[in-house]
């Protein structure tokens, strides 16, 4: 069994802003737990994985699936759209008119507060007595997990988002190492000048929320673990001087970034690496399963480590499914919630996704290179919460948050003013 060390974010913060807006909103429907008992005939999946990697994991979890519940038709409700904006808009207007999917993806954490505050989903605890994952998930994710005593959803992996992804061929013909290791931020800065003097582009990114998650590995980097966690929890000054610096990496490092950023998703981005038209994209790890998909081989096509700066720091995400109040076929997501979260399912999956299993009695020897790194990370590292990927703040922070860094990369505001948005935003929730 992997050992972790106690995650550290946001699980308080959490849990008192939940009881907070729980208590403004307590005219909505209880979403105390209803069980999972009902219409097992179908389940309509409802997620964003809809393209590329993301839909080979979902196709390896729904064959996983159909064998273990046959009886229970899938129903695939995946919608197009980087990180699930395009979904998530979708959700809340089907959740607010009554039609909720049988299960949602979402992230685990913060993300999920606003659904319970306003009574949209039910507490599934009894699912984890059932199917023992109280044991089979580590004690610290289940306190993360928890909210108020109860818990809302099941995780079918982790994700770590603090990644920088690079083309070794590309490093190599601006006379640098691919092999470097770069301490600091300033130390990447450095080898970034090279890359785009000779040409390439230095550092791919995409849409606002890929430069959000550049942006939150760039405060870890800069503040540490202790001080990232601090923007959640209060602790940290968005208006201080740590955050100006960081916010003045974050403006170098888009100085290095492609000028075709806004009109394309992650993988457009990570692609830019993989044919060597880029040296770096920072990316979560569901950019190991485009690299594995190319059919690429690591080190000799392309390289990983941690953000520089951020070795030792595990930036934590995990996707989970719900059981949403007025699900029609409860009985079906019972079955869908139990196969995500069943050894066989959550294999299938993170061999496919990237990412690694929210189970602690797998052997990792069943992974790649890549997945058995990050295994060992987050048996090890300090844990934080990612912003740009739901589990550090509500959704109406990182809409906020994500608000201020488009206006500020697109140069509609400047840095001072950025900091101040940020700042208002992180006061907003």
């Amino acid at each position: 069994m992997r050992t972790r060390r106690t995650l550290m974010a946001v699980t308080a913060g959490l849990a008192a802003s939940t009881l907070l807006l729980s208590a403004c909103g307590s005219d909505k429907k209880d979403n105390s737990s209803e069980g999972a008992a009902g219409d097992a005939s179908q389940v309509e999946v409802f997620t964003w994985w809809a393209s590329g990697s993301e839909k080979l994991g979902l196709d390896a979890l729904t064959k996983v699936f159909n064998t273990q519940h046959p009886e229970t038709k899938f129903i695939n409700g995946a919608v197009t759209g980087g990180a699930g904006s395009d979904a998530k808009n979708l959700l809340q207007t089907r959740l607010q008119a009554g039609d909720p999917p049988d299960t949602f993806q979402a992230h685990a954490g913060a993300e999920l507060t606003d659904y319970i505050a306003a009574g949209q989903l039910q507490d599934v605890s009894n699912l984890y007595d059932e199917f023992g994952l109280k044991d089979a998930f580590p004690k610290d994710l289940i306190a993360r997990l928890t909210v108020d005593g109860k818990i809302y959803s099941v995780p079918s992996n982790i994700h770590r988002a603090n990644v920088v992804w690079g083309n070794p061929a590309v490093i190599s013909a601006a006379g640098l190492d691919p092999a470097a290791k770069y301490a600091t931020l300033d130390d990447w800065f450095t080898a970034l000048d090279k890359i785009k003097a000779s040409g390439k582009t230095a550092l791919s990114v995409a849409q606002t929320w890929t430069q959000v998650n550049l942006l939150e590995t760039v405060l870890i980097s800069d503040l540490g673990a202790e001080g990232y966690n601090g923007l959640w929890d209060g602790k940290t000054d968005w208006s201080g001087a740590e955050v100006t610096k960081a916010l003045t990496d974050f403006q170098k490092l888009m100085s290095y970034t492609n000028d075709d950023r806004a009109g394309l998703d992650w993988p457009e981005a990570t692609q830019q690496v993989i044919d060597g038209n880029a040296a770096f994209n920072v990316m979560g790890d569901w950019a190991e399963a485009a690299f594995q998909e190319a059919k690429k081989t690591a080190p000799a096509d392309y390289i990983y480590f941690p953000v520089p700066g951020t070795d030792g720091i595990f930036d934590f995400l995990a996707d989970s499914f719900t059981l949403p109040v007025g699900a029609k076929h409860a009985g079906g997501t019972k079955n869908w919630l139990d196969t995500i979260s069943s050894k066989d399912g959550q294999i299938a999956f993170n061999k496919a996704k990237g990412s690694i299993p929210a189970r602690n009695d797998i052997d990792k020897s069943e992974f790649g290179a890549y997945q058995q790194t990050a295994i060992d990370s987050f048996g090890k590292d300090t844990i934080v919460s990612s912003l740009a990927h739901g589990a550090a703040a509500p959704i109406k922070v990182s809409t906020a948050i994500s608000d201020a860094t488009s206006k500020f990369t697109t140069g509609a505001t400047d840095l001072a003013q950025y900091q101040k948005d940020l700042a208002a935003a992180a006061a907003s929730k």
